[in-house]
């Protein structure tokens, strides 16, 4: 039988793995790991501007409710 809290958890999984797809990516890759590229240095922090920013609070959010709502399914 599904309860309503497991059609959210269905619902926050997709719209999670969508949102996680649409980042850009942080890095030049592996690629760039292994030949060593020029401006990869991995200790310095670069600050998200923009539509980055906004999806990763969008994704950050979107966790949460996702953990919440599977701890909700798990005791209901």
């Amino acid at each position: 039988m599904t309860t309503p809290a497991q059609i959210v958890l269905l619902v926050l999984s997709f719209l999670l793995i969508i949102v996680t797809l649409l980042q850009s990516g942080k890095s030049e890759g592996a690629s760039a790991a292994v030949m060593g590229g020029n401006k990869m240095n991995i200790f310095t922090r670069t600050k998200e501007r923009g539509p980055d920013k906004i999806m990763t609070i969008i994704t950050a959010v979107l966790t949460i409710a996702f953990f919440v709502t599977a701890l909700l399914a798990n005791y209901l």
